[in-house]
């Protein structure tokens, strides 16, 4: 646009040379002559307005030109305050996003299947794989760690096993726990059989080991817990099943209403959060998990971030108060970021203005309204072309006596 506004003024230069150069070639040429005079002179003193802008005009160090290079500083001051007045304050950020619905847009993105192609929602993933896979710092294991030992030590225990007891009971699975123990007394029996008959042997005088006493009573102990043992298997309404059912209830009555049966079971939490193999136990589960997530993130085939994603777009979207409620926290969240880095975001603009050179602050302006500019160059030109005609006429026609 610059070339065809100096072009236009050219021309209008050219054509008034040749009207001065044949005054008489036609009765036209006294008006060609007044439009291609205003012309220039329109032409020239916008050339002059605009070239003021920026630089000096013929590079001569006339006052009040090349104004956006001596005012940087200001026009950088002036654009902060602007930002900070008009959106950056936390009453304008709350006011221009009170009808916003921040949470539906977002619903909607989330549930958007992605696009064919490269986008940023299947970037997402590996990227959010990449992220965790670089989680692996010492610091940030020991951070897991401690948070983890806080979160149980801050736990009451004691419920819990209460409620765990009671439910395992509700439903008929402590059978399970008597059935294995019984089979564990079972096997050991059998096992210890030698050493239980050696040590009844050792209680027993030398008249009666001569009598096969000892012997008699060591088969006599081992096969009524024997039977005891396979009675309380087969019979699911056994006396022994029953009265440790009882003592599955009364223990967890206690661990509910007893300090000293509670401090028993916080005991043993404490001494398992104190053993180093605690610290161990938890820095693997956190490296498995971490590992296996970013694994699953980073596979190029699936896309399990991007189907969490579109669930819970969709949920946001089907759930009014929850939409509700992520809009308000969403407001909040920005008219926060305004009031705690407003400042900051208007002292960043203003000192990267200020850091900016005249000529990279002159071509950044020139730039972006350069254009505009060159179309005020070329109106000029021809609306001070059609004024001098105007001129000439009132001249001619209503000044200048016939």
């Amino acid at each position: 646009m610059r070339l065809i506004a100096t072009l236009l003024l050219a021309a209008m230069a050219v054509i008034f040379i040749v009207c001065l150069i044949y005054p008489r070639a036609h009765p036209a040429v006294p008006w060609i002559m007044a439009f291609s005079e205003a012309a220039m002179v329109g032409g020239l003193a916008d050339w002059f307005a605009v070239t003021a802008l920026f630089r000096h005009p013929l590079g001569l160090p006339i006052p009040h030109t090349a104004i956006i290079p001596q005012q940087k500083d200001r026009l950088g001051e002036t654009l902060a305050r602007f930002l900070n007045d008009n959106f950056l304050k936390p009453q304008v950020v709350a006011r221009r996003l009170d009808d916003a619905d921040l949470a539906g847009v977002l619903a909607r993105w989330l549930a958007a299947p992605p696009a064919e192609g490269p986008n940023r929602k299947k970037g997402l993933a590996p990227l959010v794989g990449q992220l965790i896979d670089g989680l692996d710092d010492p610091s940030i294991a020991k951070a897991v760690e401690d948070l983890a030992r806080g979160r149980l030590q801050s736990m009451q225990l004691s419920p819990i096993v209460a409620d765990a007891v009671d439910t395992l009971v509700a439903g008929g699975r402590h059978e399970l726990l008597i059935d294995a123990a019984v089979e564990w007394g079972l096997a050991t029996i059998v096992d210890e059989a030698p050493n239980i008959r050696g040590k009844v042997t050792e209680r027993t005088n030398w008249l009666l080991r001569l009598a096969g006493a000892d012997e008699s009573l060591s088969d006599t102990m081992i096969s009524s817990v024997q039977r005891l043992l396979v009675e309380i298997k087969h019979d699911p309404w056994h006396t022994v099943r029953q009265r440790l059912v009882e003592a599955f209830k009364q223990w967890t009555f206690d661990l509910r209403h007893f300090p000293e049966s509670q401090a028993r079971v916080e005991g043993f939490k404490d001494d398992l959060l104190a053993n180093q193999a605690m610290g161990s136990w938890v820095q693997g589960l956190w490296d498995a998990a971490r590992g296996a997530l970013a694994s699953s993130l980073k596979q190029p085939g699936e896309n399990r971030l991007g189907g969490a994603l579109m669930a819970l777009g969709n949920r946001i979207e089907g759930d009014d108060a929850l939409k509700a409620g992520l809009n308000t926290a969403l407001r909040r969240a920005v008219a926060g970021l305004a009031k705690t880095h407003g400042d900051e975001i208007v002292k960043l603009v203003s000192e990267t203005v200020r850091s900016w050179d005249a000529d990279t602050v002159t071509d950044k302006v020139e730039q972006a309204v350069g254009r505009d500019l060159q179309f005020i160059r070329i109106n000029g030109t021809l609306i001070g072309g059609c004024i001098g005609v105007v001129i000439y006429a009132s001249a001619h026609f209503v000044l200048l006596p016939h």
